[in-house]
Formats: C-alpha cells, structure tokens, sequence
C-alpha cells in the first residue's frame, strides 16, 4: 500500500471514490453529495487552502483525504479533515487510520497548529482528535451533532480557547455537511 499526496488527474477518480463508498453505506443523495463535494473542493479551493491525500494498491485508489483551511479570526494556522474515504472492501483494516496519519504527519511539516473534523467520536480518536465544544473553537456553521465537532493541537497537549468566528473554504461552506 502507498500513500501520496493527489493529484489533479485523480479528480474523477476521487470522485467516484467517494460516490461510490457513501452510496454503499448512506444511500445514493448521500453518495452523490459527498462525491460532488470532493470534487468542488479540488476544483475550487486554492492550492495554498487544501492538502489532499491518497492510498493507493498497486495502481488502485483505494482512499481519499481532503484537509482544507479553517480561517479564525486570530492568526492560527487550522485546517478542517473532510470528507474521508476508504474503498468498502478496505474498510475495517486501519487503511484510514494510516492514511489520516501519514496527512497529520504531512501538516505537520507544513506548520500547522491545529486540524478539526465533524464526524464519529469513536474513530477520530483513534488518530489523536479529542472532542470539544464551541466555547473552545467555533465552527464555520451551526453543528446539527456537536458530540462531532473535534480537535487536535500539532504543537501542544492542550487546545486554548480561540476567540471570535471561524469559516472554512467555500465548498465545505454549506449548512447540509454540518
């Protein structure tokens, strides 16, 4: 298994990666939502605004990350984990998990302080997200699951309050993926 950073080319591919995966355990708006917004996030956020992620089997992709800016009103360098992909027949065999690691890894390197997520509890706290409230850091839009709304600090143990508003990349700027 390899993972690397996407590229362009991979677009519909990623695309259909994600269709395909949250029609299988969602159902098919879910699927088509998902897929569409993977690809909005490649076609429309500044290269300097996403980092994106792949695993690859022999010449299959088999996953897909996407990390894009989270911009708060003071100065901090954040970005949000979403969506996430793992090919059904891979799912249940840490290919996630290395995957989120090897792009943790990777923001790292590139300075970033803090990463955040909206998802299951359960799982992201296998990759070091703890949860947290809006008293510590606002999300860009109102939280229909708060339990979901999750962090991790790259620089320190602990997670300081973060003053004023967030908001995130246009794609990613819409109330039905909150």
């Amino acid at each position: 298994m390899k993972f690397e950073l996407y590229e362009s080319s991979y677009a519909h591919d990623i695309k259909t990666l994600f269709t395909d995966v949250f029609t299988s355990s969602e159902g098919q708006n879910e699927g088509t939502l998902v897929g569409d917004l993977a690809f909005a996030l490649q076609a429309t956020t500044h290269p300097n605004d996403i980092f994106g992620f792949i695993a690859k089997e022999k010449e299959t992709l088999i996953g897909c990350i996407f990390f894009t800016r989270l911009v708060f009103e003071c100065q901090i360098n954040a970005f949000i984990l979403s969506p996430v992909a793992i090919a059904t027949q891979y799912q249940n065999q840490g290919v996630g998990q290395k995957l989120i690691n090897f792009g943790i890894h990777h923001l790292r390197n590139h300075k970033v302080e803090l990463i955040f997520t909206y998802g299951n509890p359960q799982f992201y706290s296998k990759v070091g997200f703890q949860p947290i409230t809006e008293e510590v850091a606002k999300a860009p839009l109102k939280l229909t699951y708060p339990e979901g709304w999750l962090a991790q600090s790259l620089v320190s143990e602990h997670i300081e309050p973060i003053n004023g508003n967030s908001t995130c990349v246009s794609a990613l700027n819409n109330q039905q993926y909150w």
